[in-house]
C-alpha cells in the first residue's frame, strides 16, 4: 500500500456490504503501518436506506474521520444513484467505481417509477473522467452469491491503482475480515474483476 493521504468514500444501500468493504480498506492500511480513520453514516440502512462510509488512510496524523467535500480520491458506489448523490465528495481527477445494477428505492416502487439507473450512469459518464463501471450482477452470478458485490467493487478500485491497495494486500485483508468458509467465493470475485 502506498500513501500520503488516501480518501475513499463508499456509498450504497443497506445490506450491500458497504461497511465490511470499508473495514477491509482500513485493515489493509493498518497492516501496512498507516494511520486510519473511518466513519459511517448508516441511517435507515436496515430498511434499504443509504449507507456512506468514509475511510482515510495516511502516513501522517489524520485530524478528522470525515472526508471533506471535493477531497475523495475514490468513490466506490454500490448503486448508480448513490454515486450521483455523493459526487460532490469527489476531487477533481478522482475515480468513481460504480456497480452497474440499480437498486430500486421504495419511493420508486410506490410511485410506479421505472428507475433502472441508466440516467445516473449517463450522468456519471458525462461528469467523471475516470469512471469504472462494474457489472456486479454478472460477477455475483459467476461466484454464485450476491454477497460478493462489495469485494468485486473493491477489486475494481484496487485494480485502478487509485485505492492505494494492491491485489495481494486486498486478498490478505479479505482473508482476515471474512469468515474462512467464504474465502474461496470472495477470491473468485476478485479474480473475476482483475482477470486472475
Amino acid at each position: 500500500m502506498r500513501c500520503k493521504l488516501t480518501n475513499t468514500l463508499l456509498c450504497g444501500v443497506g445490506g450491500q456490504g458497504t461497511v465490511l468493504a470499508s473495514r477491509i480498506i482500513a485493515l489493509s492500511g493498518m497492516e501496512a503501518g498507516f494511520k486510519v480513520r473511518t466513519a459511517e453514516t448508516i441511517g435507515m440502512s436496515q430498511r434499504g436506506g443509504c449507507v456512506v462510509s468514509h475511510v482515510r488512510v495516511s502516513d501522517e496524523e489524520i485530524a478528522s474521520s470525515l472526508i471533506p467535500k471535493g477531497k475523495a480520491d475514490v468513490i466506490i458506489a454500490f448503486e448508480p444513484a448513490e454515486a450521483v448523490r455523493c459526487i460532490d465528495y469527489l476531487k477533481k481527477g478522482g475515480t468513481v467505481v460504480v456497480n452497474k445494477k440499480a437498486v430500486r428505492p421504495v419511493t420508486a416502487s410506490l410511485k410506479g417509477s421505472d428507475y433502472d439507473g441508466s440516467e445516473m450512469l449517463d450522468y456519471l459518464r458525462e461528469n467523471v473522467k475516470d469512471l469504472i463501471i462494474i457489472d456486479g450482477e454478472e460477477i455475483c452470478a459467476k461466484c454464485g452469491s450476491s454477497k460478493v458485490l462489495n469485494i468485486a467493487l473493491l477489486a475494481g478500485a484496487a485494480k485502478s491503482g487509485k485505492l492505494g491497495i494492491d491485489i495481494p494486500s486486498l486478498k490478505d485483508a479479505i482473508k482476515k475480515r471474512v469468515p474462512e468458509r467464504f474465502h474461496e467465493m470472495n477470491m473468485k470475485a476478485v479474480d473475476a474483476v482483475v482477470g486472475g
